[in-house]
Parts: structure tokens; sequence; C-alpha cells
């Protein structure tokens, strides 16, 4: 299993259109496109998760700078190290499958 962070994303894209764009490379395990606790609208970012580790280094080296749905994105390698404390999206304690984001949290600066 693979995690790509994917950075400057469109406010009109959602779930189903980023999965679309990244199953070009591969198996998509989980697509998360992150939105604001609040407003319910997107934050400008999003995961995916690829099956196979090649497809999303494939998906990196492609997409990142490239134009999508109107925007140029960033596409990296999401960490895969963990935040302390609590509320963290995903399973598996502090961290869960989406690297350390924590609703209402930024991820990286970004």
């Amino acid at each position: 299993m693979s995690k790509l962070f994917i950075g400057g994303l469109a406010e009109h894209t959602d779930d189903q259109t980023l999965r679309a764009k990244f199953e070009e490379f591969g198996t998509v395990e989980e697509v998360m496109v992150v939105k604001d606790k609040d407003t319910g609208r997107p934050r400008g970012f999003g995961f995916v998760i690829f099956t196979n580790e090649a497809d999303a280094i494939a998906a990196r080296n492609v997409m990142n700078d490239s134009e999508f749905n109107g925007r140029y994105i960033r596409v990296d390698t999401a960490s895969s190290n963990t935040r302390q404390g609590g509320g963290s999206y995903g399973s598996g304690g502090a961290g869960g499958q989406w690297g350390g984001y924590t609703q209402g949290q930024g991820y990286g600066g970004y």
C-alpha cells in the first residue's frame, strides 16, 4: 500500500473525480478529498492510496506539477510518520491510514 498527498486541488474536485484520474495509473484502494469540518467545503488537498507502490510512483511522476481540473497540482508521497494526539482520521490510533492528518489541522503546512 502506498499513499500520495495531492495538493492544489480545485474546489469542485470530489473523491470520484480524483479516483477516476488516479485509477489511470493502477488500482486505487481509497481516496479522500479533505473537507473543512465546519463548512463541508473542500480544503484544496487530498490523499490517494494505491494498492501497489509502483503504480503510486508512476502516478506521482506523471501528475506532479500537471494540470488537473483547471489547476496545477502537487503530488508527493505522503508522510507515513504520525503525529501525537487524538482525533486522527482513519483507523489504527494516532495517524491512521492518512499519515497523521487530523480534522482541523493542516497537512505538512499545505
